[in-house]
């Protein structure tokens, strides 16, 4: 139970740490303008991401434009682009091999690679959080490093976006839930994990001992163990056959008494 108590844990970490990677990956919450300096107009927010470039009015206006090149980017955002997409893909994949390869389903149940599977989500898992982290990383030491240059304007000083927060944390727990499921694949390695347990009733997989059952013998009365017994019987089989032959003799005399009526005194029919 501790084992699949740890797969679950695992599993679920992965699964939110792919549902942050998704979030930092379509929002263009990466870099947010920063109001230092003469620049304290809070009228008008800017905002980059890694497919748009976004701007936010106090008048609520919400407007976004795309990217309209892609060669014509930064080879850092073209790298950022590729590992985050490939790290959502990885997520995927490992949310489906994990959910074979756990002990609390019944896929490949009683197969001795069930372990192994679940080792293999857990990889799959580890990388896609360490090529998430990657540009995550890269891109917060940027915006911190851009932000702290002497001849940069104050207007195009940019600082860390919420998506960058949502990021980090999603790779650390995609790499945290995938090194437990690595973890629990390596508690068995004689391949008896496969063999699944059908709680409350016990595994008796070992050698049984000698059995100490008694056979049944049916009870039989004997005579010569209890006499009194024996007469009783007897008894009860002279009263049934004297009864038994009591409706044989009534029959011969009721034709005897018809034979009889057959006839006349004088000897004649």
């Amino acid at each position: 139970m501790a084992i699949a108590a740890l797969e679950l844990m695992g599993f679920f970490f992965g699964l939110f740490g792919m549902l942050g990677t998704f979030v930092a990956t379509l929002l263009p919450y990466w870099a947010t303008s920063a109001h230092v300096g003469p620049n304290i107009v809070t009228a008008v927010v800017s905002m980059k991401g890694l497919w748009m470039e976004c701007v936010y009015q106090s008048t609520g206006a919400f407007q976004c434009e795309t990217y309209n090149t892609l060669l014509g980017l930064t080879t850092d955002l073209q790298a950022a682009r590729a590992m985050m997409v490939i790290s959502s893909i990885f997520s995927v994949m490992a949310c489906a091999v994990s959910t074979v390869g756990m002990q609390c389903t019944v896929c490949m149940d009683g197969s001795s690679d069930k372990s192994k599977v679940a080792g293999v989500g857990g990889s799959l898992f580890l990388l896609a959080g360490l090529l998430s982290l990657i540009p995550v990383s890269w891109k917060t030491h940027e915006v911190v490093q851009t932000f702290y240059m002497q001849n940069m304007p104050a207007s195009l000083k940019f600082e860390i976006g919420d998506c960058l927060y949502v990021g980090l944390a999603s790779s650390l727990l995609s790499m945290l839930g995938g090194g437990l499921l690595s973890a629990s694949c390596c508690d068995d390695l004689d391949g008896s994990r496969g063999t699944r347990r059908h709680y409350p009733y016990p595994d008796h997989t070992g050698p049984r001992g000698p059995s100490h059952l008694m056979p049944y013998h049916p009870a039989t009365l004997h005579s010569t163990t209890n006499p009194n017994l024996a007469n009783k019987n007897q008894t009860l089989n002279s009263h049934t056959s004297t009864h038994s032959t009591m409706p044989a003799q009534d029959s011969r005399k009721s034709a005897r008494l018809n034979t009889a009526a057959g006839y006349d005194v004088t000897g004649y029919v």
